[in-house]
């Protein structure tokens, strides 16, 4: 299996078009970065190569491209204090935190594939980290299997 960090992608490859700077972040070029990827999915097809494309949204990229979608949760109380060790700014931090209220990225991935491929994996602590992990290995480990690959190695490091 392959990994793509998409949002090292949109760096490498300055998949923006401007900055919001209320929200201090960068304004996506969802096209430019879909095209990119384009390629790089349909080569890890053709070569039968499994793909985890990590993201902190979903809903742009076509169904086709994913057999398991996988939302990360975490209690307020836990995301507010993330997002402020990472310096976000208030309204940026606001935003985040009401969208987590709303369920605003499990109800796009819902809306946007099969539900049945949409899982929702709490991120609150270290066990629930592990677990996680735990999880993402019996499911890479079962896709390897029904694709008739050999598994080499899922360990987390």
């Amino acid at each position: 299996m392959k990994h793509i960090n998409v949002g090292a992608l949109i760096e490498e490859n300055k998949c923006y078009s401007g900055k919001d700077e209320e929200l201090d972040t960068k304004i996506l070029d969802e096209d430019k970065l879909l095209d990119i990827m384009e390629p790089l999915i349909q080569q890890a097809a053709d070569e039968e190569i499994g793909l985890v494309a990590d993201f902190h949204v979903c809903e742009m990229f076509p169904e086709r491209w994913f057999d398991l979608v996988l939302v990360l949760r975490a209690t307020t109380e836990v995301l507010f204090d993330r997002l402020t060790a990472r310096g976000y700014k208030d309204r940026k931090r606001n935003e985040n935190m009401e969208s987590e209220i709303m369920q605003v990225v499990l109800e796009d991935a819902k809306e946007a594939y099969d539900p049945i491929i949409v899982h929702e994996i709490p991120s609150n602590t270290l066990d629930d980290m592990e677990s996680a992990i735990r999880r993402v290995q019996e499911w890479s480990t079962q896709w390897l299997n029904d694709h008739g690959q050999e598994i080499t190695s899922l360990t987390a490091t």
